[in-house]
């Protein structure tokens, strides 16, 4: 009879519910599928300035970019500063965003002011320029 019940006890099977688990990895999943940011990167390198008065930068912007050698990037292409209106206009019409000037601290401020002229004729109400805070470095 002792023998009997030994051998009860230990056929018995053990098994793991990984329901919970697997509704804890689906929930964490989601969690980052829906607060994950992507940023938008100009596609050059840009050597920026810097500023006291330095705030980050906000998560929808349009960002153009000016190399050092004076060229107008958008979206990792080269669209010079005749290509900045028709570029901002087109984004400003889907949805109300802020523009974003990336120039390099060697950049002509000739060229800096006629982006921002071009930004402004788009329609852009929002135009910021982009540098580095105090002790940041890139």
């Amino acid at each position: 009879m002792l023998k009997e019940t030994l051998r009860e006890d230990t056929e018995e099977t053990v098994d793991i519910n990984l329901s919970p688990m697997i509704d804890c990895i689906f929930i964490l999943l989601i969690f980052f599928i829906l607060t994950t940011v992507f940023v938008e990167e100009t596609g050059i390198a840009v050597n920026k300035p810097e500023a006291a008065t330095a705030v980050p930068l906000e998560q929808d912007s349009v960002l153009i970019a000016i190399s050092a050698d004076e060229r107008v990037y958008y979206a990792g292409r080269e669209i010079g500063v005749s290509g900045i209106r028709p570029t901002i206009q087109r984004i400003l019409l889907s949805s109300d965003v802020s523009v974003v000037i990336q120039a390099d601290k060697d950049a002509s401020h000739g060229v800096f002011a006629r982006a921002y002229g071009e930004a402004r004729a788009a329609g852009a109400k929002r135009i910021h320029f982009s540098t580095l805070a105090d002790g940041e470095t890139f």
